[in-house]
């Protein structure tokens, strides 16, 4: 199963008010491993950056100034999304504005039935607790501390690690080997961060012992004296 967890950064809360998405960042998943491959770009908004939402993220108006609009580069990002389903923390947020930057550029918007929550998640195994990205991150031992302000694919790639626990953690990935009758079995344990590889098994050799054998074990079996197995 693929999935994408992704991040947003914005200019504000709502883009129904004017606010646009200036930062994107996503990560491939095939069965809850990371294959290496991922996306990231940056936005120019057409709009002021407000003091506030550039404190949190520190994309200033100068550095978004020679980024490219989203209508131009959205075709990309589609092509990288496919049909994946999409992982994000309070994924309500960050739809609203991939879904209002696609129709601005005249695409359709991606339906929610592909939405995976990991706030809801979150809430559902531990509620009252904090959920925040930052709480969560500590309470699952995820180190943090390169942290210093919000970034969209440093987010996603922490969102990744949190999505895994969340979910039932590395164990999710243990596999053993699919049906013999395939022609291809494969192996679904790979390691993190790594391009998922085929590997297959060797075809299981003969284990029946010939006449041989079992007329050897017979002697050695009749020259065991006072067998445990004789006084049941």
């Amino acid at each position: 199963m693929r999935e994408i967890i992704f991040d947003t950064e914005t200019t504000g809360f709502d883009p129904q008010n004017g606010d646009r998405m200036v930062e994107i960042g996503c990560i491939e998943m095939i069965d809850r491993i990371e294959t290496g491959e991922s996306f990231h770009c940056y936005y120019n908004p057409e709009r002021a950056m407000p003091k506030a939402a550039e404190n949190v993220h520190g994309l200033s108006d100068v550095f978004l100034s020679d980024k490219k609009l989203f209508a131009h580069g959205a075709e990309e990002l589609l092509a990288f999304l496919g049909d994946a389903k999409l992982v994000a923390h309070n994924a309500q947020f960050d739809f609203n504005f991939l879904n209002a930057e696609l129709q601005l550029s005249g695409y359709q918007p991606i339906s929610r039935f592909r939405m995976i929550d990991t706030l809801a998640i979150a809430k559902s195994k531990h509620p009252g607790a904090k959920l925040s990205l930052d709480a969560l991150c500590s309470r699952y031992g995820i180190d943090r501390s390169h942290r210093v302000k919000h970034g969209a694919l440093l987010d996603a790639e922490l969102l990744t690690q949190l999505y895994i626990e969340l979910t039932g953690g590395r164990q999710i990935g243990l596999g053993l080997a699919e049906d013999s009758k395939r022609n291809d079995p494969i192996v679904s344990l790979r390691p993190t961060s790594q391009r998922a590889e085929r590997r297959a098994f060797m075809t299981p050799r003969d284990h029946h012992a010939d006449s041989a054998e079992l007329a050897r074990h017979k002697i050695f079996i009749e020259g065991i004296k006072d067998p445990l197995w004789t006084e049941i």
